[in-house]
């Protein structure tokens, strides 16, 4: 190159006056490197003539030329001609890029006209800024070649045409009122962002950044305007593409309901990225069965349609309804092969779907689909279902839109298996616990009872709360009540391992505190077998040690005596409310949670008179972790809620929920209500009698009266041999004193009770034994018999169906 060239310097300079750019002809033209001279002051590099730097000018001035100083490396100064123009962002920072053709770097030259020229030339030929020049009419005179390749227009063409003729779209006539502004008042200089679509990409909407400022002659009058124009469309999209994947993280997902997971998803894409979305979920999955193979008709149910059309009227079916897809179909082909598709309507498979659906075919041509995007939903490598995405305008999906949306639909997949493995997982435990739970109450003449059993609506939905009503002998019933520490499939088998010993336990006729001290010893027992199996089933396995803080309250009501014995085991406390409406608390020994072993039991007996409500409920009842109340604020809550009038008990049993639990409870709650009902005097009769052998005679004499005195006379041959079985029995194996007690309820009741306390055994007996027949012959001739030890003996009863023979 001749040393005479001259060489171009291109340096950029920042609205602080900081050099951030400095080119190879600035280089070599002025001897610093662009190591030396990026990041310093512009000033001390650079001295434009003829007043305050060009960097520090209003910022209404977008354009400079003129003469300035500078400095080299060697201390000289040298005087260039340059011509700086700012950009500005979308944020309106400014960027000064200042082109200088320097002749000679040895000596000051003035600058000649051709180089004028030769800015120009780049500016119209080279430069990468779109420029427009308009005249004062808003009619294109002169642009750049840059604009020309964002347009799509030439120059030739685009003369003389307003900005609304080439830019389409609603920005278009706004955009042109604000240049006719400028020209009219003068104004300096504006900048913003605009949208529409332009010739050289019809079907694309644009986003494009503008700058406008008034061209003013010598005199300061307006000339025209130039406008100069970046397309940002990308980064304004990757902009939105983060902040809808941001938005949709926080909304899907939030809870464990697989329709309502499938709603946020469909409502997180309309209608940034659709019109039209709707998600389908295979039919197979949501019945538990393996998906695939994706071979033959695929049944899918809608679990969600979102529409920027309210209703979503476009849609063939409705959320919870199935529809079927042939092989045939881009949904079937999208989900065998795991991969995203996309289509145009007049694509032929398109065109073959539509036309062997004809209902389908109208709902798309009635809304104008115009294109079409399947992502197919898979999570765990399992296909769970499929998302449609549609489109009317003529703008096609891109590959980014579908990298966007096969994003949010993996995001959403993870929360819709997890969804749904946990209504499945919850419905095969609900179920469990249903089925461990009594399905009606046991025929009984003791106690009136209503009960209700919620599940929690947190994430488990499950827990280990239970409740039973046993029938007892003696016309009497055991009323339960329990509570499992934990939560899940693992808390309901324990509870009904531990209903299960408490009903094995209740056969025995123990007393409350009695029970609770053998249901201690099952739950040690139950924690240890845990402990010695290791964790291979995990934290929530039948048997788990948190069984250790189960709790229970067992009552014992007798509808002869009147009166209930109760103890309970770390469980809140019963309530009572009397005939008369008074509410209270049983002052109960709360006693030692289960499992811990070496802490006694007491039982308490109270008088209970008939029309008497006792209300057994585990802690869930009381809402203390959703209300955030206190637990005596919590039991007095309970009190004046039974006390409240209801035309029934599970009327009642209803008020007490609604009274004081969210519709969504954090915890199960279990609530046993039971009314107090007794036996006259004319059902029952009572006698004692001495420890002699003739004494046998009188109580069969005795208990065949009383059956004729009930209307019982056809029971009266069993019952008087029933009757010497028991008495002779304890008058020859026990010791005195002697009871005989009948009880007529929805069986005929005969018990014996003496003060021994050993329990007889049924044996059979050598056809050469004179006895040993006795128990044999109770047990042929009625329908059950036991035993039941008592504080001063035991008690041996048996019944028989009023009427029945041998």
């Amino acid at each position: 190159m001749n040393a005479e060239a001259p060489r171009t310097a291109v340096i950029t300079v920042d609205e602080s006056g900081i050099v951030t750019g400095w080119n190879r002809g600035a280089e070599r033209a002025l001897g610093h490197t662009a190591e030396d001279a990026v990041g310093r002051r512009a000033g001390e590099l650079l001295l434009p003539e003829g007043g305050a730097p060009f960097w520090d000018g209003p910022p209404e001035r977008d354009d400079w030329l003129g003469w300035l100083s500078v400095r080299c490396a060697d201390g000289r100064v040298v005087r260039v001609r340059g011509a700086g123009h700012r950009l500005v962002d979308r944020d309106t920072r400014g960027q000064w890029v200042l082109v200088a053709p320097i002749e000679d770097a040895a000596g000051p030259r003035p600058l000649p006209q051709e180089m004028d020229r030769a800015v120009v030339d780049w500016l119209f030929s080279r430069s990468p800024v779109a420029v427009t020049m308009y005249d004062t009419d808003l009619r294109c005179i002169r642009q750049n070649a840059a604009m020309t390749r964002l347009t799509g227009i030439t120059e030739a063409e685009r003369k003389g045409k307003r900005l609304p003729e080439v830019l389409s779209g609603p920005d278009a006539e706004p955009w042109e009122r604000r240049l006719r502004r400028v020209v009219e008042t003068g104004e300096a200089a504006f900048s913003g962002e605009m949208r529409g679509r332009l010739p050289s990409n019809p079907d694309q909407d644009r986003v494009l950044l503008a700058a406008a400022s008034a061209l003013r002659g010598a005199d300061g009058e307006t000339l025209g305007l130039c406008t100069t124009v970046s397309d940002v469309t990308q980064q304004i999209r990757s902009r939105e593409r983060l902040t809808l994947l941001n938005e949709a993280s926080s909304r899907i997902g939030g809870t464990l309901d697989v329709m309502r997971t499938a709603r946020e998803l469909a409502d997180a894409v309309v209608p940034r990225l659709a019109d039209w979305v709707t998600v389908d979920l295979l039919e197979t999955l949501l019945r538990g069965d393996e998906p695939g193979p994706f071979t033959g008709v695929v049944a899918l149910r809608r679990a969600a349609n979102q529409s920027i059309i309210e209703e979503a009227p476009e849609a063939v079916r409705q959320p919870g309804e199935v529809d079927f897809y042939p092989p045939y179909t881009p949904a079937v082909h999208c989900m065998a092969t795991g991969r995203s598709t996309r289509h145009r309507v007049t694509d032929r498979d398109m065109r073959d779907w539509l036309a062997r659906d004809p209902a389908r075919a109208e709902k798309f041509r009635e809304y104008g689909f115009q294109s079409i995007m399947g992502v197919p939903i898979r999570a765990r490598g399992m296909t769970l279902g499929i998302a449609m995405f549609y489109r009317r305008t003529k703008d096609p999906f891109t590959e980014d839109d579908q990298l966007l949306a096969e994003e949010l639909v993996a995001r959403a997949a993870i929360c819709l298996d997890n969804a749904r493995r946990f209504d499945r997982e919850r419905t095969a435990a609900l179920s469990l616990q249903q089925s461990l739970l009594p399905r009606g109450t046991p025929a009984q003449a003791a106690v009136e009872t209503a009960s209700r059993y919620l599940p929690a609506g947190g994430r488990s939905g499950l827990a280990g709360d239970w409740f039973d009503v046993i029938p007892l002998s003696g016309a009497r019933v055991a009323l339960v009540v329990g509570d499992v520490v934990g939560h899940g499939i693992g808390a309901a088998a324990t509870m009904g391992r531990l209903r299960t010993a408490v009903r094995t336990l209740a056969d025995v006729d123990l007393p409350p505190d009695e029970l609770l001290t053998h249901l201690d010893d099952v739950v040690i027992r139950l924690a240890a077998e845990a402990e010695s199996g290791g964790a291979r089933d995990g934290p929530d396995a039948p048997g788990d040690p948190a069984i250790l803080g189960a709790t229970c309250t067992y009552a014992v009501y007798d509808p002869v005596a009147r009166t209930c014995s109760m103890a309970r085991a770390g469980h809140p406390p019963p309530a009572v409310v009397t005939p008369d409406g008074e509410a209270r608390l049983l002052d109960l020994p709360a006693g030692p949670p289960l499992g811990l072993g070496g802490l006694p039991f007491e039982a308490v007996e109270v008088e209970l008179p008939p029309g008497s409500l006792l209300a057994l409920y585990t802690d869930g009842l009381l809402g203390l972790r959703e209300r955030e109340r206190e637990l005596d604020g919590a039991l007095d809550a309970l009190c004046h809620a039974l006390t409240d009038r209801a035309p029934s008990l599970d009327a009642l049993c209803d008020h007490v929920l609604g009274d004081l639990l969210p519709d969504h409870p954090a915890d199960d709650a279990a609530l046993l209500i039971a009314r107090t009902q007794a036996l006259g005097t004319d059902r029952f009769a009572v006698r004692d009698l001495s420890a002699d052998p003739v004494t046998v005679a009188t109580a069969r004499s005795w208990a065949s009266r009383k059956l004729d005195a009930w209307g019982l006379a056809d029971a009266s041959d069993i019952t008087e041999l029933v009757v010497s079985e028991l008495v002779t029995n304890a008058i020859r194996h026990a010791e005195g004193p002697i009871q005989l007690r009948l009880i007529r309820d929805r069986t005929l009741i005969c018990e014996v009770s003496d003060a021994s306390s050993t329990a007889p055994h049924m044996r059979r007996a050598r056809l050469s034994d004179e006895g040993g027949r006795g128990l044999l012959l109770v047990a042929q001739l009625t329908q059950r018999w036991g035993t039941r030890h008592t504080h001063t003996g035991k008690t041996i009863w048996c019944e028989q169906l009023v009427g029945a023979h041998p």
